[in-house]
């Protein structure tokens, strides 16, 4: 992948990781995916407290990089609210009810993933 490419992407999961912190999810994790597989460059997964928040928080990503100029590809699993995906093609977003994320456990499926340090401004920065 071209630097120019992969840095802009790196920009948008943070920018990402920002908006549910932002939106006070709980436990954001970045995940580079470079080398463990093509489908993507970054996860976002980030904990919801209920079905509510994981769906408002979701749709806040979602609508605010919109307006930014990066449109979401595609979303699933807002109806229910347990776990939505955002797909930003080379960044797919995961909120979790924390149940189901204890359940699926991404990182530990993804544990040959770099972990990527969430910055610490939020995203009015």
């Amino acid at each position: 992948m071209a630097t120019s490419t992969r840095k802009q992407s790196a920009a948008l999961a943070q920018r990402i990781a920002a908006l549910c912190v932002d939106n006070k999810a709980s436990d954001v994790v970045i995940l580079d995916l470079d080398g463990v597989t093509e489908m993507t460059d970054f996860f976002v997964i980030a904990s919801g407290t209920s079905d509510t928040h994981v769906r408002s928080t979701a749709q806040h990503v979602a609508e605010t990089t919109k307006a930014e100029g990066h449109p979401a590809y595609h979303v699933e699993g807002e109806a229910q609210g347990r776990w939505v995906l955002v797909d930003f093609v080379d960044v797919v977003v995961h909120v979790f009810h924390p149940a189901l994320r204890s359940y699926y456990q991404l990182e530990r499926l993804w544990g040959d993933a770099t972990i990527v340090p969430v910055a610490t401004q939020g995203a009015s920065a």
